[in-house]
This record gives structure tokens, sequence and C-alpha cells, in this order.
């Protein structure tokens, strides 16, 4: 039926011809008897429409609804037993113009539109919003054009041309979202928005769990490509909005009464910019933007948009907040998942704890079981071992954590790259520096003339110096595995592997763990080593180093007489080499003559 109602109106359209329209338009503008021309000329604003019949469409009822605006009841309004006739044709008049809206948004959001087009549609929406509420900001418009960008509840029209492109959103920020009361009511509808899409979510997760065939874990099937889509579009319009971020910036209203808010009556305040300071402004934005942030993060996001969310957070979003503590859960959580999520959520986490008194009794432990030999190859590894080195900084760290914290990034300096063992030699030296009661962990040598009384010269805590020392050499008591630091035993053991990076095949590596000894000589006189320039090394980075090394002494293979073994016997004291050709041929010999 849908079908055939809408084929009768195409057949009705093509009827006509544009000056024709015009002229429906010029009578509708003149006459109420001409208000039959309304329904017709509404007809024309949709997506199948060729642009001049829309445009010319659009700008006759433009005009004739504007005046009208103030004086039409609204849309919740019923009439009475016995109702005037003028409320019954003001009442019709709201239909229309609550049809013409929702036509205007569809086509604003339809890729069969013209941008020329799209761009005059967006702009008669937003005159609607400024006027269509009695002088006041039109929530209902500008929430519905909001849902249609969004993709949440829109007509069957567009509902197949889902992300086919962003326009729509792109030329809404760049135009209006410099006005506060746009952007204001832009987070008040975000709120509206989250709570829809997450009553969506639910019912899929009961459909789903109410069908027995499918499997208990629903995570993955809950996030349709429909409802991925929305999130994504939110996320976009979330990150267009911008809160005052000075409280002397000028206010620009879009609407004249500015941020009206309700009081306990139910009646409306108006605030505008005259009666509105900067402050005040800035506060309701500010809690505003939180409460959009909150209700956004409690959706279930995709791995793409969980990412770029953690990424945002501590650039963009924390700062602006009215209460950051409110994201530690959503934090913590992100921090507790592991791998690359939890690096990525380490720089928030740390601006909470540092800056806004978030306690986390767990921080070092998950912070230890972050060290994978996977981290030198992750995208923000530099921003990763910048955070560990400021994580790691106090002096209040206990002995046990800054020695299994050495012991674990030594170890890990054996399985990474060239620039991953340059940042590893960085962040000991720096530990070693701060924290004195574990310099007992650098590698030393037994001989026949060593002690086991050499623990007070070193300051090496009363039985750990006795364990390490006394027993047999070669015996590593830490356990690599282990991701509490307290039961790793790292006191028991030595930084064995800074020392085998003295023989690194890479010249950088052995240079600079050959020159952490020498820095631990005179500790007092050397400073603390920047980690950020080494945090994003490279291969790449190494080479050009060397390659703009002035060398002064070249080493060449040369030898003043030609070798006639491959290892001498000075190498390999109590061994005897021999040449099994010889004693294969003198055989030989031995044969023949037989």
């Amino acid at each position: 039926m849908a079908s055939v109602a809408s084929e009768k109106k195409k057949q009705k359209r093509e009827k006509h011809t544009l000056s024709e329209l015009k002229a429906m338009g010029q009578q509708l503008l003149t006459s109420r008897a001409h208000v039959n021309n309304l329904p017709l000329l509404l007809s024309f604003i949709t997506p199948n429409s060729p642009p001049p019949y829309a445009l010319e469409s659009l700008l006759s009822l433009q005009s004739f609804f504007t005046p009208l605006i103030p004086q039409l009841p609204s849309s919740s309004k019923q009439p009475d037993a016995d109702p005037d006739p003028e409320f019954i044709y003001l009442t019709w008049l709201r239909s229309k113009f609550d049809e013409l809206t929702q036509c205007l948004t569809d086509l604003a959001v339809s890729s069969q539109s013209d941008g020329a087009l799209r761009e005059v549609v967006l702009d008669s929406i937003m005159e609607f919003v400024k006027v269509g509420n009695a002088g006041k900001f039109n929530t209902s418009v500008y929430h519905k054009l909001l849902r249609a960008i969004v993709g949440l509840i829109i007509s069957s029209v567009v509902r197949s041309e889902l992300g086919v492109d962003d326009i729509v959103l792109d030329m809404l920020a760049e135009k209006y979202f410099n006005y506060v009361d746009v952007r204001y009511f832009t987070c008040s509808s975000f709120e509206k928005l989250a709570r829809t899409l997450e009553k969506e979510v639910d019912k899929i997760v009961f459909s789903l769990t109410e069908n027995k065939e499918v499997s208990q874990d629903v995570n993955d099937l809950v996030l349709r490509p429909s409802i991925e889509l929305s999130i994504q579009k939110m996320y976009k319009l979330l990150a267009c909005i911008q809160p005052l971020k000075d409280v002397e910036e000028k206010l620009e209203m879009w609407n004249d009464s500015g941020i009206s808010s309700q009081d306990k009556e139910g009646k409306y305040k108006k605030s505008n910019d005259n009666v509105l300071s900067s402050k005040n402004a800035a506060k309701k934005m500010k809690q505003k933007f939180t409460k959009a942030w909150i209700s956004f993060l409690s959706l279930p996001l995709p791995l793409d948009v969980y990412k770029e969310v953690l990424v945002t957070l501590h650039q963009s979003v924390i700062s602006h907040l009215s209460n950051p503590i409110m994201l530690c859960d959503f934090l913590t959580r992100s921090y507790d998942i592991g791998g690359v999520v939890s690096v990525m959520a380490l720089s928030s986490l740390f601006i909470l704890m540092t800056q806004h008194g978030l306690e986390y009794p767990n921080f070092y432990n998950k912070l230890y079981a972050l060290l994978e030999p996977s981290l030198f190859m992750a995208k923000h590894r530099s921003k990763f071992f910048q955070l560990l080195d400021s994580c790691l900084k106090s002096s209040l760290l206990p002995a046990y954590l800054a020695a299994a914290f050495c012991k674990k990034l030594s170890r890990l300096a054996l399985f990474a790259p060239p620039s991953g063992a340059l940042v590893i030699i960085a962040l000991v030296h720096n530990l070693l520096q701060r924290h004195p009661s574990i310099s007992f962990l650098v590698h030393r040598e037994i001989g026949p003339d060593t002690t086991a009384d050499t623990s007070a010269e070193n300051n090496t805590p009363d039985g750990a110096s006795k364990d390490l020392f006394e027993e047999k050499p070669g015996i590593d008591h830490f356990k690599n595995e282990e991701n509490d630091p307290r039961n790793t035993n790292a006191m028991r053991s030595s930084l064995w592997e800074i020392d085998t990076l003295r023989h690194h095949y890479s010249p950088p590596v052995s240079r600079f763990a050959l020159s952490l000894a020498n820095d631990l000589a005179v500790r007092s006189r050397i400073p603390e080593i920047a980690v950020s320039d080494f945090s994003s090394g490279s291969y790449a980075t190494i080479f050009g180093d060397e390659i703009r090394r002035r060398v002064k002494q070249v080493p060449l293979a040369f030898y003043k007489t030609t070798p006639t073994c491959l290892f001498s016997e000075l190498d390999f004291p109590g061994w005897t080499f021999r040449d099994d050709h010889q004693d294969t041929s003198a055989k030989r010999k031995r044969v023949d003559s037989v």
C-alpha cells in the first residue's frame, strides 16, 4: 500500500512544472484560501524530487511557516470538547509543520540530496530551531536532527543509506558549533541519544538471551553493524563539541533566549547573554559536557572507537570535565583489560592519580604485568615508556618494587630490538639513580678473591648478598613469569642482562650499556636520563645516528700473517686440536703400502 501511495504522489508531482510550483507558493503566501497548496508543496520535499523543485517548495514553505510558528499550538495539546475552528486550523498547521521538519531531516541525511540543497536544508532546520518554540531554542526539532545524523530513528526512505556520508555533521559542526547554546543543547540531546541507543542494545541482548539456540556469549552479537555505525557517529559528534575553554570567552548565542533551564515549578528561566555571565555559562557547559561523555562511555563501544576514546580522554576531555574522577570506573576497567588497551588507558589513569587524588592499590601490579615483548612494537610505546618512567619516579617506592621493575626490564632487553634495549637501559639507569638501596643488583663477576663480606661496601641488604654470592654462579632466582612484584625474588638476583648488553651486536646498545657502569660510579654527579630521547627510537633512527657519527678509528679485518686455523689454542685451554685431514692421509699411506 505504501508503495502504491508513493507512486501516486510521484505521478501527481510530475504533472506540475517548476513555474506552476512557484505560482502555488505565491498563492499560499498571499491568501488562506490556497492553503490546500501546502500538502502538494510538501510532497516535493523528498530525496527523490529534483533539486530545483525541492528548493522552490522549501523556500515557499519556510516563508509561510516562519511568521506563524509563535501561534502554533503544541503538538501534545489536545483540542477541547467544542474546539474553535481557528484552533483546529492551527492544529492542522502544526501537524504539517512537524511533517515538514521530518521531511527536511530525511532530506538532509540522504545521500541522494544535492550538496548545495543539503546546505540550504540544514540552514532551514536551524532557522526553525531558532524560532520554532515561541522564541526559545526548539530542542525537539534539533533533537530530531541529531537522531537522524547518528542514525538512530529515521524514516524508511533513508534507512538503508546510513554511513554513506557525514557531510551534514561536518557542516553542522563548522557553521553552528561556535554558538554556545548550540553546543549546550547538543550535549543535552546527546544524553537522550545515548539512553535511546542503550535501550536498543538491551533489547537485542534480551532477545538473544531468550533464544536458546544462541550461545551465552552475546557480547560479539550485540554490536550489530547499525549500532556500531551509530556509536561511531555519536563519537564523531561528541568529538566536535568543545566546552568553554576560557571563562572570559565571548558568548555567541544562536537563539536570543540563550541557555534556558526549568525551575522547580516547571517554568523556563531565561538566561540570555546579557544576564548569564561567562563563569556561569562555562559551569553549565561543563556539567552538560560531563554528562554527555559519561553517558557515551556507558555504551558498548567498538574496539576502534574504544581506542580513539582512550587517546582523546587525556588530551582534550579530562581537563574540561566538572568532576574528572567520574572516569575512574571506565579507566580502571580499561586498565584491567590488558594489552594495548591498558597501555592506552595509562595516560588518563595517571592524570587521575596524580592530579585528582584517585587511589588505585593494584596500579603497580597491573603496570608490571604490561611489560611484555610485544610492547616494543606497539603504536603508543613512546608515550607509555615516558609514563612508566614518571610512575617509577617516586623515591617512596619500596625496594622490592623497584628491583622487580629493574629486573623485568632487564630481562626484556634480551628480546627487544636495539631501540627497545636503549630505552630499557635509560629506565634502569634512572631507577638505580633514584633507589640506591637496590644498587647491589648491578652485576659483578665472582672470582676466587671475592668474599661474602662485600655487602657492606655496596649497600647490600643483609642476606641478599649472602644468598646471591655464596651460591654457585649462574643461578638466577628471579621468576620472570610471576606477575606479582612481591613474589618475583628480584632482590635475590642481579642485573646480569645489562652486563650482557655490553656485547650486543648493535654498537649504540653496547656503548650505552658500558656507560651505565661508569655513570653509577659517579652517581652524585650524573643526572637522570631523559627517556623521551629514546622512547620513539627505531631501526631507522639508530641507522641515521650511526651514519652521522664521525669515526676516528675504523676497525679492519687485517692479518699480518695468513691464519692457519679458525680458533687459537689459547682461547681453549686444556683442549688439543688436530687435523683430521692429515690423519686420514696417513692412514691411506699405510693402507697403500700394505
